[in-house]
């Protein structure tokens, strides 16, 4: 006589348990793309938390200092490097900061006065 056929695992316990499996095995991609997305977001969020919270702020300035910072920018492309008008001011300040006390106060004489406040419209 010839041996019974062994059914497959999922087969022998029904229908069901099979439509399971194949269900499983098609979530396991998905399931795994997730995870990765998952992965993605945390370390998005980690390499945001680790940059320094940024500060929006203005300011008035006499136009003879604002054509000064397009002064700087010229010089700064001059030497093939462009600069934002933030890095610009931001350099100034590292440089302020290097100074000892009597020479930033100085160079904080050296300075044109302004009115606090915003300039009226039209002006």
């Amino acid at each position: 006589k010839q041996a019974a056929a062994v059914p497959a695992p999922a087969a022998a316990a029904g229908p069901r348990a099979a439509q399971r499996a194949r269900v499983a095995a098609q979530a396991a991609p998905a399931a795994k793309a997730a995870r990765d997305a998952k992965d993605v977001k945390d370390a998005k969020e980690a390499k945001r938390a680790a940059r320094p919270p940024l500060v929006r702020d203005g300011f008035t300035m006499p136009e003879a200092d604002f054509a000064l910072i397009a002064q700087l920018k010229l010089r700064a492309l001059e030497a093939r490097r462009a600069a934002k008008k933030s890095e610009l001011l931001r350099a100034g300040l590292h440089a302020l900061a290097a100074l000892d006390a009597r020479t930033l106060a100085l160079a904080l004489d050296r300075l044109d006065p302004v009115r606090i406040g915003r300039p009226k419209k039209g002006r």
